[in-house]
């Protein structure tokens, strides 16, 4: 019986052994498309283990004068020629690209050119500086980055017509927490919390106007912010509260 359990012992020893040789063997680049691709979470340990690499932003240069990540260089996509020469002499050093999230075409873009010049180690950072910094992952931040910026407000009045007479041309978005959303929200509002809200903007059409809405504005101000970061074209602000004042109606659902 004593040998049956030591056997029994070793075997799992042996299994447990094998699972961290096969987890310390996985890659850290996922294969997508043209390019291999690199999550939030790898390249910040990427980074915090001081690893040897190359990190681009391919966003505008005032971008990234604005902020950008720790240790990333500025080489947009329309600029790739006058700063090709800040990319390293070895074509196969490893190189990872950003820029404003997974609709942002200007990291891949570089990244094509970067092909085209020889280089064979390119990665995307899909995620982008929106989600990096949603993350609360280090930054470097430039003196433009608190400035406080007017968004553009739909009154209920406004909002109401829009609703009924125009609600194919717009996504209404509430950025509340998903129990706050269950209590009562605006017809036809989809529900993104404003903690993840870069993360979770992909189902956003950047071909539709987007309105983003809290109970008193600070949530949805957050939202407007990011999604000006992620380059979308038509943002709008509302406010639930003033919605209830002005005597509209919320809906209930299920959580």
């Amino acid at each position: 019986m004593k040998s049956f359990t030591r056997l029994i012992g070793t075997s799992v020893l042996s299994l447990v052994a094998l699972c961290l040789v096969l987890t310390a063997a996985m890659p850290l680049f996922a294969a997508e498309g043209e390019f291999k691709t690199v999550s939030s979470e790898v390249l910040r340990d990427m980074l915090e283990e001081k690893r040897a690499f190359t990190l681009v932003d391919a966003r505008t240069s005032d971008e990234y004068q604005v902020a950008h990540l720790v240790g990333a260089i500025s080489i947009p996509d329309k600029e790739f020629d006058k700063h090709v020469a800040l990319l390293p002499k070895d074509k196969g050093a490893l190189i990872v690209l950003y820029c404003n999230g997974v609709k942002c075409g200007k990291s891949k873009k570089v990244a094509a050119k970067a092909r085209e010049a020889g280089y064979t180690n390119l990665v995307i950072y899909p995620d982008g500086f929106p989600v990096w910094e949603e993350k609360g992952y280090p930054i470097v931040a430039g003196a433009e980055y608190a400035r406080k910026i007017e968004t553009t407000k739909f009154s209920p009045a406004q909002l109401k017509q829009i609703l009924a007479e125009k609600k194919d041309a717009y996504v209404l978005v509430d950025v509340r927490d998903e129990f706050e959303f269950a209590e009562g929200h605006i017809q036809g509002a989809i529900n993104i919390p404003a903690e993840t809200f870069a993360a979770k903007s992909g189902v956003l059409p950047k071909e539709k106007g987007i309105i983003v809405y809290c109970n008193s504005g600070g949530r949805s101000y957050s939202a407007y912010r990011k999604l000006m970061k992620l380059a979308y074209p038509s943002i709008f602000q509302a406010i639930l509260a003033e919605w209830k004042e002005a005597g509209f109606p919320v809906v209930k659902s299920q959580l």
